[in-house]
Order: C-alpha cells, then structure tokens, then sequence
C-alpha cells in the first residue's frame, strides 16, 4: 500500500481568520492551495478587505465573505452560501481570538466580567458554533482546526486572560471530536510556537516572548506561517485519517524544554 500524501484535490474549505499576509491563516491558505484544495476566506469588515484581498489574489479563494462572529447571523450566512454554492464541506480552519486591550494587559485577577466573556466567545465558542454548522456540510466526514498556544497548559508571562480562554478551546476539541466522531469529523487544534502577527503585537513584552522562544526551542529558530500551514494541510488531509482530540505543537520543540 502507497503511503500516504498530503493532497487535498477536490477538496473545499473554509478559512477564517486571515488580517493580512502575515497571519496564521494566510501561511494555512497557502498551504491548503497548494496541496489542491479549493477554499472560502472571509474577513471581519470592509477595512480589513483590503487587507486580505491582496492574500487570497491568485490563490484558489473562490469566495471572499464579510464575517464578524460577534454579529449575529454572520457566520450563519456565511455557510449559507457555501451550501448553495458547493453542498458541503471538507476542512475548516478557525484562526481567530480577541480580548478587549484593557483585559488582555491587566492581570487574570482584575479582568472583567464582560471582556473576559467577550474574549471566550470570539476565541472558543465561535468555533463551536462553527462546529454546529459545519456538521451538516461533512455528510463524507471532514477536518476542523483551530489555533491555540502553549499558554492554554502552562502560565507564560504577560498572557494572562487568554490562558484560560484557550484552555477552554483545547478542552472544546476534545468533546468535538469525540461527539463527531462518529460522522467522521476529525477536530484537532494547531500550537504554534510565538509568531509575528497582528493578533500576537496586542500582547506586552512580546519581543521578549519571540526572543525567548528562539532560545528555548532545540533548533533555535521561531517558528513561521508557513511550518504551522504545513502542519494544517496535513491535518485537513486523508494522511492523518486517524488524529483527532488532538493539540498539535508546531513550534521547534520549545514545548519539550524545562
């Protein structure tokens, strides 16, 4: 028996979370493309369109939807209109977190009720309403991803509130993919190690963070866009038909260093 590839042909999905070329989700985008696959992007409002327009130019992004999770009935039109347009769906990508400034620089102890609340549903519950929506569409089986950090398991300087809300998302993998199991739907979560992306510059001291990983990780090296959607390509594939509940770390083996 042929080993397997990472090959993604006749494959379409959903990418959520791409701000600019920089992003997480653009390394995965291009990753999924080039591995075969087909794909729907969306963006948060019309300032960051012409952001993520340039990204998905010249990638196989046949759609381009407006989506704030925050907004009710966005994400539902969202799979509204990739079931009218393609039926289904084989993979999703959820790239997306959020945590008022005021909450994210403050320590865990004196976050607000609000923002505290506000960061867990953009950050995890969003993605299991993406789940929710999802699972009609992957009548042949399917993949979700999502982004997580090593912060969800250990307490990394300046993180703070988004620990535990990151926790929650790891934890909501687990029970995902346990419950869609049995369709066939395989929910696994992606850790990278600390990138440059717009995201990533809200929280404090986050040179030290990049510079720190550098040192700690075996390789010596920060890990890029492209290594995490290397890493996506192949969880969204047949290649890895039996992962899922699973968290990934994609970040040179910094997770492995006291």
């Amino acid at each position: 028996m042929a080993p397997p590839v990472v090959d993604l042909s006749g494959k379409v999905g959903l990418v959520l979370g791409i701000a600019n070329e920089h992003s997480i989700a653009t390394g995965c985008a291009r990753a999924f493309a080039a591995a075969g696959a087909r794909f729907c992007a969306t963006y948060l409002n019309d300032k960051a369109k012409s952001f993520v327009e340039p990204v998905t130019r010249g990638l196989p992004c046949e759609m381009l939807l407006p989506c704030d999770v925050q907004q009710e009935g966005s994400l539902e039109t969202v799979f509204d209109t990739i079931a009218r347009r393609w039926g289904k769906l084989d993979f999703l990508l959820h790239s997306i977190a959020f945590a008022p400034k005021a909450d994210l620089h403050a320590r865990l102890i004196d976050s607000s009720t609000a923002g505290f609340a506000q960061a867990m549903d953009v950050s995890c519950h969003s993605f299991i309403r993406c789940a929710r929506l999802a699972e009609p569409l992957m009548r042949a089986g399917g993949a979700l991803l999502c982004v997580s950090y090593e912060g969800s398991i250990r307490v990394v300087e300046h993180y703070d509130l988004m620990g535990p809300v990151k926790a929650a998302l790891e934890s909501s993998v687990r029970y995902l993919a346990a419950e869609l199991g049995p369709q066939g739907i395989r929910v696994n979560a992606l850790s990278p190690g600390p990138i440059a992306t717009r995201a990533a510059s809200g929280i404090d001291h986050f040179d030290d963070l990049l510079a720190e990983a550098a040192r700690l990780a075996p390789e010596h090296h920060l890990v890029t866009i492209e290594n995490v959607g290397g890493l996506a390509a192949f969880l969204a594939s047949p290649a890895a038909g039996r992962i899922t509940g699973t968290v990934v770390p994609v970040d040179g083996g910094q997770h492995i260093m006291a």
